[in-house]
């Protein structure tokens, strides 16, 4: 399949209540956030970018050989910080721009390449997205896992922190040594889908975003993405077999991901 033309832009902030500095956190010798962009380059992105409000996170992404753009500190979301960051790269109003984010040290290449591609098939579509299935019962019932359904063309209908879709008739998983997994029911429909935190957009809609009001739903289940659909736009889904590795958002993920970068190199 033929990856549209397409750039990686990667917000990145240096606060963190759980993990001070984050970004520059060292993963296999090399800051996160640069291995985040490496990532992003092996994508077949033709420009990668960093947005960050930080000189320091700044100057480090350029000794790698990375583009940075240092963005206004008080945006509200890191969607608003590359509606900034898209305009003063230049950007043309239908290019694609993947937002990569900057905790994602292990995302797969390939992923974001096809978060661009589906955005590029959508022309009805405001963004793209990704979703895989949901294996386990406990993670659909887990409020920290984002759910998201979809209607038969593959455009998102709602996101949610609850498990959706909710099977009426089912009867809870009981208690057992082994993790329980999803009905059978829902399995056999695909369902439910586990939302992944990845996007593309046309600039002409980043540019467009910050001035969306928020959405009553949005502020509920504290997610972004639903001001898109409240506003009466559509997501594409692209729905990919395998989780990808998890981000980094405690020092115990930071450990994992320290292990992981290091299995891959040997």
């Amino acid at each position: 399949m033929n990856t549209p033309d397409f750039v990686a832009l990667i917000p990145a902030r240096l606060a963190s209540t759980r993990l001070p500095d984050k970004p520059l956190a060292d993963i296999g010798g090399q800051p996160m956030v640069v291995r985040v962009a490496e990532q992003a380059r092996a994508s077949g992105a033709r420009r990668v970018a960093v947005a960050t409000d930080s000189e320091r996170i700044a100057q480090t992404v350029r000794q790698a050989g990375f583009e940075a753009i240092l963005t206004r500190a008080d945006h509200a979301s890191g969607t608003d910080r590359l509606a900034e960051a898209a305009e003063a790269l230049g950007l043309g109003p239908t290019e694609i721009v993947v937002n990569v984010q900057g905790d994602e040290p292990l995302i797969p290449p390939p992923l974001i390449a096809a978060v661009a591609r589906c955005l590029a098939n959508s022309a009805d579509c405001a963004m793209a997205t990704a979703a895989h299935p949901i294996e386990l019962e406990a993670d659909l019932l887990n409020p920290n896992i984002v759910k998201v359904v979809t209607d038969a063309a593959g455009r998102a209908l709602y996101f949610s922190r609850a498990p959706i879709p909710f099977e009426r008739d089912r009867t809870p998983a009981a208690a057992a040594p082994a993790p329980a997994p999803v009905s059978p029911a829902l399995a056999a429909v695909r369902m439910p889908l586990r939302h992944i935190g990845l996007y593309a957009y046309r600039v002409s809609f980043l540019a467009r975003f910050p001035h969306l009001p928020a959405a009553p739903i949005e502020r509920l289940e504290s997610l972004e993405q639903l001001r898109v659909l409240w506003h009466g736009l559509r997501i594409a889904v692209h729905l990919t077999e395998q989780a990808p590795p998890p981000g980094v958002d405690t020092p115990a993920d930071l450990a994992r991901a320290r292990q992981a970068w290091a299995g891959r190199s040997n």
